[in-house]
């Protein structure tokens, strides 16, 4: 599994995960009022960081990865200096518009009912948590035993998890947004129809109440 500067230089190489990372940071920064602060939760090497700060949202990054940290120091230096990008040792008691989770952050939980109620103390009422998480039926994991076995899981639990070294979940959006309740409520999935079978990612959308 890459971390820092090789997984810093594999996204950027990514024409995929790049159309990815556009299409999420479109959607987040049009639901960002003027000046919002964020917390960047799993920061990585402060991609999406740098593009929040650029767009005049103070940015608090979270990031539990040590490689990645240090990274991401590097790659944001300058905007850490002018504290537009803020890492922060952990997120509790931070306060924010809005948390942004971006390329399967929270897919290493195995739940996430104390997470959100923790990230209920970090957004303010009216915010939102915007997550890109693993699509449990894309079609393209069906070359995989994991995915094949694991169907039945989907079916009838909602949610399973692959025993490796990344420790990887995968969830339906209906199991998310009851984890998620009563402090958010789902309220835009995509992509939705056929897109749910043919896209890797699905991003949720889940306003704080």
């Amino acid at each position: 599994m890459h971390m820092g500067a090789p997984y810093h230089e594999v996204m950027l190489a990514s024409k995929h995960d790049q159309r990815v990372r556009d299409r999420f940071l479109k959607l987040a920064r049009g639901l960002l009022p003027q000046g919002a602060q964020v917390l960047d939760f799993g920061a990585g090497t402060g991609i999406d960081a740098r593009t929040y700060a650029a767009h005049g949202h103070r940015t608090l990054v979270y990031e539990p990865s040590e490689a990645m940290r240090d990274y991401l120091a590097q790659h944001c230096r300058e905007e850490i200096a002018a504290k537009t990008v803020v890492p922060v040792a952990t997120y509790l008691g931070c306060q924010a518009y809005a948390v942004t989770a971006n390329f399967a952050v929270l897919n290493h939980f195995a739940d996430h009912h104390e997470l959100f109620r923790e990230l209920a103390r970090v957004v303010q009422p009216g915010g939102f948590v915007l997550a890109s998480m693993l699509n449990p039926y894309y079609l393209g994991d069906a070359r995989y035993g994991w995915w094949r076995a694991n169907l039945i899981n989907l079916l009838r639990h909602g949610h399973y998890g692959i025993a490796s070294e990344s420790g990887i979940h995968r969830f339906t959006p209906g199991v998310v947004a009851r984890s998620a309740a009563p402090y958010f409520r789902l309220e835009r999935l995509t992509p939705r129809g056929l897109g749910r079978l043919s896209d890797l990612y699905m991003f949720l959308l889940l306003r704080r109440v």
